[in-house]
């Protein structure tokens, strides 16, 4: 396989094994190619990639700029308070009108979950879901996964704990999806309101005690608590929260000597995460950001829209 078989990267529940892996090994290669003094190379000169962004976001967006810049494409930044979105312009008539400027890729988040695959239906062009509303956040499951492989140098039979708002979060989702995909064994850990019933009908084990989930796990991701989907309080106050969820130093020592600590961003130090553990030598977390821009390269290059030539990397 060379390709991935479908035009667009809508999330990983639909997503085969085989095309997890492709994706994860073909990043190895572009994660060569940044440590190069020039960081570029001509694979999808000509392609153009439009960021269509409806939520904030510093990670995401900048990171397919520059895997967009690193393979050579084009790159447009869609600026929604500047556009005809605010005269009333539909959503799916704008995606059109991008397309029709030659958008080979549209990477589209949104706060409403299903947009992206709402966007598949009529459009040509490559859509990648950056994020949509509670529901799916693709290319950082696969980042995260990438993470772990170098840092561990497989995910199948590790012990991997997701901790926080998992109700709220993408991002744990589609890492449910991936972990669970790849052979690794997933403890979800947080407050019972923040956890959503049912979990356990994908495989994983829920725990709502922080010291009984993180002991002997291989791998610890905090999630960001996010206050703006809240609509009522979900715990008494982030102090509160913090003193009975957050990682420090101490709780760290539950879990595996050789243990890695995550995070997908942004954090809230203080709140999930010590500063000492988030700038402690177990943490992975810049890393992580390196390594989404070789994986959202092998994504852009994976895709129908790409070239199927990897020689000239």
């Amino acid at each position: 396989m060379s390709q991935l078989k479908s035009k667009d990267l809508l999330g990983i529940k639909e997503l085969p094994s085989e095309e997890i892996k492709l994706i994860l090994n073909t990043a190895f290669g572009f994660k060569d190619v940044l440590k190069r003094d020039i960081k570029k190379v001509p694979t999808l000169r000509g392609k153009t990639v439009v960021n269509l962004f409806f939520e904030p976001s510093t990670r995401t967006r900048t990171s397919f700029e520059l895997a967009g810049k690193r393979l050579s494409t084009d790159v447009i930044n869609f600026s929604v308070p500047t556009s005809a979105v605010v005269k009333g312009e539909s959503l799916i008539d704008t995606a059109l009108t991008v397309q029709a400027l030659g958008a080979d890729y549209i990477v589209i988040r949104h706060p409403s979950s299903g947009v992206p695959h709402l966007l598949s239906k009529h459009l040509t062009a490559s859509v990648i879901n950056a994020g949509d509303g509670m529901n799916e956040h693709p290319t950082q499951a696969l980042l995260d996964a990438f993470t772990i492989m170098e840092k561990k140098g497989r995910v199948e039979g590790l012990t991997v704990a997701i901790v926080g708002d998992i109700m709220h979060s993408r991002v744990a989702k589609s890492n449910i999806y991936s972990f669970k995909n790849l052979g690794a064994h997933v403890r979800l850990i947080g407050p019972p309101t923040l956890i959503p019933p049912d979990m356990e009908k994908l495989g994983v084990k829920v725990f709502y005690d922080m010291e009984e989930g993180l002991r002997d796990v291989d791998v610890v991701m905090m999630l960001r608590i996010q206050i703006e989907r809240q609509g009522k309080g979900f715990f008494p106050s982030l102090k509160e929260y913090f003193k009975k969820w957050g990682l420090t130093s101490e709780r760290l020592t539950l879990t595996k000597d050789d243990a890695i600590v995550m995070h997908p961003g942004p954090m809230n130090r203080g709140v999930e995460i010590a500063s000492d553990v988030a700038d402690g030598t177990r943490s992975v977390i810049l890393e992580q950001v390196t390594n989404g821009i070789a994986v959202r390269m092998a994504v852009l290059y994976l895709l129908p829209s790409g070239v199927t030539s990897i020689k000239s990397i």
